[in-house]
């Protein structure tokens, strides 16, 4: 099968937006979203982190004029401090459309798989990368995008940050998967893309199963089994978190004032769970 075949792309003439740092990977997505007779317009973000990238944007100029796409550059600032990756992440995203492309490969998968683990993230941790749906080349290896870009003459940009250990994921990439390889004696890449598959079906499942509960309704929720009642009570608060999961103490906290251990509990600051009169609210102060 070849590489295109395997990527998860859209119809032909399909309008996408492709995010292209100028990296292997992103490079190597435009390359193939054009393969895929995609109409393509790529975005190119400078987060001003070092010296010299905004040239970069010039790179993926280059490549998205010689490919036949639309091309579009942003700047953002993204201060010195804790949280770097997350941060310029944040940024990223508040500035490229929320259905965008993304070059990320199962190398990607597979280091997102184990970060979440070690964060104690649970069986959600372990679909690896978030939506999937806007990340074609998941099925691809970090050496294809690699080749993809020496089969075109492209000289990818190269973030001497990736090398850095200083940020944990790099120590993932560098570190672990290659100690893991080497006590396994086999690739360890295949078999956690392989993890998420399975983690996602089975997550899927999970949640169309709790999303039948009345979270609101303290006796129903109190009666339901403990893997369903955690994951409604996660996606019931969720969106009263910014999107964000609460943790799993405050989960059992919630538990608890449904099954009538307590009137209410704390779920982060500034929010908190009450029972009334057998029902459940989140409660803003």
């Amino acid at each position: 099968m070849s590489r295109l075949d395997r990527c998860r792309f859209p119809e032909a003439g399909t309008p996408v937006t492709l995010a292209v740092s100028g990296g292997a990977d992103s490079l190597a997505l435009l390359v193939l979203a054009t393969e895929a007779e995609l109409r393509a317009t790529v975005v190119h973000v400078d987060h001003g982190l070092r010296d010299g990238s905004a040239d970069e944007a010039d790179v993926v100029r280059d490549a998205a004029t010689r490919y036949g796409a639309v091309f579009q550059a942003h700047t953002v600032i993204v201060g010195a401090g804790p949280n770097l990756e997350a941060r310029a992440r944040a940024a990223r995203r508040a500035v490229l459309p929320s259905d965008a492309l993304t070059g990320h490969t199962a190398d990607d998968q597979a280091e997102t798989v184990l970060l979440n683990l070690m964060r104690g993230s649970g069986l959600d941790g372990l679909r690896g990368i978030g939506a999937p749906e806007r990340r074609p080349l998941l099925a691809l290896r970090r050496a294809e995008t690699h080749a993809v870009c020496a089969d075109e003459g492209l000289t990818p940009v190269v973030d001497p940050s990736n090398n850095d250990p200083a940020f944990t994921r790099n120590r993932v990439r560098h570190e672990l998967l290659a100690l893991l390889g080497d006590i396994a004696r086999r690739d360890p890449v295949p078999l956690l893309c392989r993890l998420a598959a399975q983690a996602s079906d089975d997550s899927g499942l999970l949640d169309e199963l709790a999303s039948a509960i009345d979270v609101t309704d303290a006796k129903a929720l109190a009666a339901a089994a403990d893997p369903l009642a955690r994951r409604a009570v996660r996606q019931w608060l969720r969106p009263h978190l910014e999107g964000y999961p609460p943790d799993a103490a405050a989960v059992e906290r919630v538990l608890a004032v449904a099954r009538g251990d307590a009137v209410g509990a704390d779920v982060v600051a500034g929010v908190s769970v009450r029972r009334s009169s057998g029902r459940l609210r989140v409660v803003r102060s």
